[in-house]
């Protein structure tokens, strides 16, 4: 059986806090945390610039009158049956 004593945990502690901010503060993670923020402003980006230059009400319904128009030019007096 180990016995552990209060100064040894306040050691593991502090060293534990250590690393941590050791880990934390390395060049490494802070380089993925900015290409990451990056990535995730970029992927925003494109997001809002595609919606603003969706297309407008007025230029989905002269869309739609067109191609009602077009199915209305279809011949319907020959359907491909002989008489």
């Amino acid at each position: 059986m180990t016995i552990v004593h209060i100064g040894d945990i306040k050691m593991f502690s502090i060293e534990l806090r250590n690393l941590i901010f050791q880990v934390i503060t390395s060049w490494q993670v802070i380089a993925v945390t900015l290409a990451v923020l990056l990535y995730v402003f970029l992927i925003n980006y494109v997001i809002k610039a595609r919606r603003r230059y969706k297309k407008t009400p007025a230029q989905k319904k002269a869309k739609k009158s067109k191609a009602a128009a077009d199915d209305a030019e279809v011949d319907d007096s020959d359907l491909g049956l002989e008489e």
